[in-house]
């Protein structure tokens, strides 16, 4: 019987993969749980795959016209009574603040002192605060459409945490916009889910699915939401961005009207959509290995380290600026339209231990210069979508001139394996029995991966649903863009259906 592979992480993703999960932002030094219960520290370089996201999607945003503004973490709360069916949805995982200062007492103890005149709630999301002054911006067509967008953090006084993809207090940016029809409303809805489509799969390498969330599984308030789903390797959904289409919900609590050309007051038309530091629960879940983390290139913090090795002290000075020359000949090369991002660590550590750390973080490539590659004009490279032993030495110049295709290819190379996974771990369900056996583990003592995708006919009933998330905790995750196969029977139901649609198990 041959020996079981050593890995770097341990559990490894068959054995326990929420445990895995932890282990791999532990090793990839991603974050850490801080020490106010259900919040995390987002460290440096786990920061910094989230700066990259920010980036790429403000850019984004402004190129459709949005401006960035930023509106209160606070929130009255007469600002959240009047908009009940929308804070119905968020009542039990409001942060209420009702203090305004601490006194020590004799015994030295600090205690809330000063009540407020009214309660304040920590935002958990900003539909009624930005009603507020948006009723104020928008007074005629011409103020129209009115586009924001804000980067904050958000606070969901969760019970059960799990570091990126559900903490108590969370980044993320929130867009809202005013629009003078229905239609204009509805194609702006549209047009951020494409742009969160486009972005997950181009930039993340994470196949996602486009659809509309049933009624049970709408934004609070909204008239319709919108949802990217994606695969993560234990074949749970992730919702990984939403796109909702407000009607005149908020404008009609938060009294945005304005005059058309007519003269006529109007209430106007919203739309919100948001994406958070869970797309970064989803870089870690789409595509690290029993290894460690695995960055895509085009959000990696950086996309190769140069690992000096110096065996002997004799050399050392000299590996060491040859490996400073080779850092600044690649730092002026580019991919995706940007400098390349160059680690050099001479860190005074053992070669094995440095480049395991490296693994781990999921750097794109690794480079080792050693003396006998200097004779040769040489360099020993790893590419972090192949496994850890499957370095080259290959001609320094051949290396730097290929870079930035490399680059590609590994970026491909893993929105290609996430999507393969994906369509093997998909299938479309006819029959009740099927799809139950489907969900359900075969041994429940065991930690055993099953499910998937579920493609099935469903007749719009929400008793079905719940009693679907209540049996199996699985839950439709969208009814996508192009309904698949033709009308057919719900399995659940005996109705008829317009087509399939996606179910899964998710986060």
């Amino acid at each position: 019987m041959s020996k079981k592979a050593k890995t770097a992480i341990n559990p490894t993703r068959s054995e326990d993969y929420p445990e895995w999960y932890q282990q791999v932002i532990r090793a990839a030094d991603l974050a850490e749980v801080s020490p106010v219960r259900g919040c995390m520290v987002i460290k440096p370089w786990g920061y910094a795959l989230w700066e990259n996201i920010q980036s790429e999607l403000d850019a984004r945003f402004k190129a459709t016209g949005h401006k960035n503004a930023y509106f209160p973490l606070f929130i009255p709360l007469r600002f959240m009574q009047r908009e009940a069916e929308h804070v119905e949805g968020f009542a039990k995982e409001c942060a209420v603040v009702t203090h305004s200062r601490l006194e020590a007492g004799e015994d030295g103890q600090l205690t809330p002192a000063g009540p407020l005149e009214e309660p304040l709630i920590v935002r958990p999301t900003s539909e009624t605060i930005i009603g507020e002054l948006f009723a104020k911006w928008v007074q005629s067509y011409r103020d129209l459409p009115l586009l924001i967008n804000q980067w904050a953090n958000v606070v969901r006084w969760e019970m059960r945490t799990r570091l990126f993809l559900r903490t108590a207090e969370f980044l993320w940016q929130e867009g809202h916009t005013v629009h003078a029809s229905s239609e204009e409303a509805m194609e702006e809805t549209r047009l951020i889910l494409d742009l969160y489509a486009d972005f997950a799969e181009s930039y993340m390498a994470m196949p996602v699915i486009k659809g509309e969330k049933t009624e049970g599984e709408r934004f609070p308030g909204a008239l319709n939401t919108y949802s990217i789903e994606a695969m993560m390797q234990d074949r749970k959904a992730l919702q990984a961005g939403t796109s909702h289409f407000l009607g005149q919900n908020f404008s009609k609590a938060s009294n945005i009207q304005y005059l058309d050309k007519e003269g006529q007051k109007l209430h106007a038309w919203t739309t919100s959509w948001g994406v958070s530091t869970r797309l970064v629960g989803g870089l870690i879940m789409s595509h690290a290995d029993d290894n460690g983390m695995v960055c895509p290139p085009r959000l990696a913090p950086a996309h190769v380290v140069i690992l000096p090795v110096t065996p002997k002290e004799e050399t050392r000075n000299q590996v060491l600026e040859h490996c400073d020359k080779l850092a600044r000949e690649i730092r002026d090369l580019t991919f995706d339209g940007k400098p390349i991002r160059v680690e050099f660590d001479d860190r005074d550590l053992r070669g094995g231990e440095k480049m395991w750390q490296w693994v781990k973080k999921g750097i794109p490539l690794t480079v080792e210069v050693g003396p006998r590659d200097l004779e040769s004009d040489s360099v020993f490279v790893g590419r972090r979508d192949n496994g850890p032993q499957e370095r080259k030495g290959m001609p320094r110049t051949e290396f730097i001139n290929s870079m930035s295709s490399v680059l590609q290819e590994i970026q491909d190379n893993l929105h290609q394996r996430a999507k393969d996974f994906r369509e093997a771990n998909t299938c479309s369900i006819d029959n009740k029995e099927d799809f139950y056996d489907f969900f359900t583990p075969k041994d429940k003592d065991t930690n055993e991966i099953h499910g998937g995708f579920a493609k099935a006919h469903w007749a719009h009933d929400t008793e079905a649903e719940d009693r679907l998330q209540k049996d199996l905790k699985v839950s439709i995750r969208c009814i996508p863009e192009e309904r698949t196969g033709e009308p057919g029977t719900c399995p659940f139901t005996g109705k008829p259906s317009e087509g399939q649609v996606v179910f899964a198990k998710a986060y």
